[in-house]
């Protein structure tokens, strides 16, 4: 799964965006979910993680049935500064 799918999903204006991850459909984006993200404002690269050169973000989805769901999206980039301006795009489409 990448940003773009995630900001994709949030464009279509349904509430709720079906994405295929690893063969198993996922609803990644339900009214009732919520997003538990912890910011540390003396980390610019919270929620980012480098994987052999290109960029992810991962967070928590907290899920109406009180199951969490860890996401892990791939920003598709090697630059640090557009990770996170990306990051910030995806975080912002799912709160």
């Amino acid at each position: 799964m990448t940003y773009e799918d995630i900001l994709q999903g949030s464009r279509a204006g349904n509430g709720s965006s079906q994405l295929n991850h690893g063969g198993v459909t996922v609803d990644q984006i339900g009214q009732k979910d919520r997003l538990a993200v912890r910011v540390d404002a003396a980390n610019p690269d919270h929620h980012l993680w480098n994987n052999r050169g290109t960029w992810w973000c991962h967070f928590t989805l907290h899920k109406a049935d009180y199951t969490a769901q860890r996401v892990r999206v791939s920003l598709k980039t090697r630059d640090q500064s557009e990770a996170r301006v990306r990051r910030d795009e995806v975080l912002a489409a799912i709160a």
